[in-house]
């Protein structure tokens, strides 16, 4: 991928905004490896291959709650509007508006 995910001068950034965008691009990393499993496994004929598949997809998923919490923990605001929203009953979007305005 190189070293794309800055737009300001690398240089110019403080070592924990350059370590937060690394962090951010972990996540987009671990989540596209997620969607690309995913499309393999519904496609795989071979059943150890597909467990295989499988297998590696809970790693991805595993580095990707890592890669949130992380982030999560550097951002208090995220962490109080995603509690709004993650492990809850109801209408999503409802629930978001919400957690939103907690933050705001």
């Amino acid at each position: 991928m190189g070293f794309d995910q800055y737009h300001e001068p690398p240089d110019e950034l403080s070592q924990e905004t350059r370590t937060f965008a690394r962090m951010i691009t972990s996540l987009i990393e671990e989540a596209e490896a997620i969607g690309w499993y995913e499309q393999r496994i519904s496609v795989e004929k071979d059943k150890d291959a597909k467990a295989i598949m499988e297998n590696a997809q809970k790693e991805e998923f595993k580095h990707f709650g890592m890669d949130l919490e992380f982030l999560l923990r550097k951002k208090a605001d995220w962490r109080t509007e995603l509690k709004g929203i993650l492990f809850t009953k109801g209408d999503i979007v409802k629930l978001a508006e919400a957690a939103e305005k907690k933050v705001d």
